[in-house]
């Protein structure tokens, strides 16, 4: 292997041939997770270091991709990020390891409405890495053929170098299949899965139960890598992750200069009811100069000491409703640190848990923290979802009004007050139009359902380091909040 040759400070071109490969799917639910799954413990059992990816807004399936390689997932999101900065975040990571391997969303090309940003095939193709597709072949025969000939043609510039076959009714279904697809489309068929249920993937509650949450029985890992290393050509997909050519070149940013020294400690909320982070946001915080400090909201008594800023992920607080509204102590230490100004960040679960009140979907309703005087309450359907082009009507910790950020955003609840817009801090599009209003500030709270990503616009991450750094410097002070306005609060 070579090294890199540098063009400038902060460009470069990788020479070296990183191993990886994109799991995709001819759509959602074929299976794509229960094999990337397997892949990753079956290259694991071989002695591989394996760094797994996710394309897309995800949450959950990186979870259990962490928990399967050891190694933290990361998310690839090609409709956030820049492509520069996602060639950045990948090759950080997938330098560190032997194999890279990212798991798809949804089907091969979808992406964003109707347009390729956000797809798989847009992060394999600024990734140059090959793909495998994922069929869900069940009651097919010759169609298989056509239906994988379909996706070859569909863009050739995406580079599909094998194809898996899922839900086989056995050996003789997989040599008729793989008869029709190799002799029309010439892509080699590498194996199957058949059908089994003991290889299926824990309930749902919103999505996939994340493995933090409820640890997925190993012997599920081992059933599924077993029956990779046994119906599947795994010398060949190995061939394949290490066919890889170079990485495109792309200017480096985000990671360009050394990291900062220590300026600030931070809180991050980490336990089952709030798991709901970008692990790259919490990597830009530290090389920003943030020092991160875990805490539960669910079991611990008071926030870390010496802390300058709190930051609350989401998560699934309707879970664990009722433990968290007991824990007194935290609640009441959370918001005597808001009045004295200190820097509260919360994202969808974290604004649940800032309300007066959450109701869950029984009708039981808990006491929360309480910074802000409005109720939240799970709804019967999926309340929002979908990309969002977010801008700043005023200032909050992170930006100043006329800042802008792409954004994700997905959440079954709801507040149940009706709210005056001009109590918002963000504005959110969708498809150029406007969509909803987001963003709840209050002295140096703000909490939104909107899920940002620091990569697509690092200069929110910076201005939450400065917020911080500014309550450090007068720490110990106490800042009573500005009645009236959207800076009224409820405490």
């Amino acid at each position: 292997m070579t090294g890199y040759k540098k063009n400038s400070p902060r460009v470069r071109i990788a020479m070296i041939n990183y191993s990886r490969v994109v799991l995709a799917g001819t759509h959602s639910g074929v299976g794509k997770t229960t094999i990337a799954l397997g892949l990753m413990a079956a290259l694991k059992g071989r002695g591989f270091n394996v760094q797994p990816f996710k394309v897309g807004p995800d949450y959950i399936d990186p979870t259990y991709h962490t928990g399967v390689t050891g190694n933290i997932s990361r998310n690839l999101d090609g409709w956030m990020l820049s492509d520069d900065v996602l060639l950045e975040l990948f090759e950080r990571k997938a330098s560190q390891a032997d194999i890279a391997v990212i798991e798809g969303v949804m089907g091969l090309y979808d992406g964003k409405g109707n347009g390729e940003e956000g797809s798989t095939s847009h992060v394999a193709k600024t990734t140059r890495s090959p793909v495998i597709l994922v069929v869900d072949a069940r009651s097919m025969s010759r169609s298989a053929g056509a239906l994988v000939l379909g996706y070859k043609k569909f863009d050739k510039k995406t580079d599909i170098k094998g194809v898996i076959l899922n839900n086989l009714s056995g050996k003789t279904h997989y040599r008729y299949l793989k008869d029709s697809i190799e002799r029309t489309t010439g892509i080699p068929v590498l194996g199957f899965l058949p059908k089994d249920s003991a290889i299926a993937l824990p309930g749902r509650h919103l999505g996939l139960v994340p493995a933090a949450g409820k640890k997925l029985d190993a012997d599920i890992y081992r059933t599924v890598a077993g029956l990779i290393e046994t119906n599947m050509d795994m010398d060949r997909i190995i061939k394949i992750c290490m066919s890889a050519p170079p990485l495109p070149l792309f200017k480096k940013t985000i990671f360009a200069q050394p990291p900062a020294k220590t300026k600030v400690t931070i809180a991050v909320a980490r336990d089952d009811a709030f798991l709901f982070y970008y692990e790259d946001n919490l990597d830009i915080l530290r090389h920003l100069g943030a020092e991160i400090v875990e805490f539960s909201p669910l079991r611990s008594r008071k926030l870390p000491e010496n802390i300058d800023g709190v930051y609350i992920g989401g998560g699934f607080p309707e879970l664990s409703a009722k433990e968290l509204s007991v824990n007194l102590s935290l609640k009441a230490d959370i918001a005597i640190k808001a009045r004295t100004g200190m820097p509260v960040y919360a994202e969808c679960g974290g604004l649940m848990y800032l309300m007066k009140r959450l109701t869950d979907f029984n009708g039981r309703s808990f006491p929360m923290v309480g910074i802000f005087p409005y109720s939240v309450v799970m709804g019967d359907k999926l309340q929002s979802m979908g990309y969002v082009d977010i801008s700043a009507v005023k200032d909050t910790l992170l930006c100043r009004k006329g800042g802008r950020i792409r954004s994700h955003v997905f959440h079954w609840s709801f507040l149940s007050e009706k709210i005056n817009a001009s109590r918002y801090a963000f504005t959110l599009k969708k498809n150029r139009r406007f969509h909803s209003y987001d963003g709840l500030s209050v002295n140096n709270v703000l909490c939104g359902y909107a899920h940002l990503h620091f990569g697509a616009n690092t200069g929110f991450a910076r201005n939450y380091i400065r917020s911080c750094e500014e309550y450090a410097n007068k720490r110990g002070m106490f800042s009573p909040f500005i009645k009236g306005g959207t800076r009224g609060i409820f405490l």
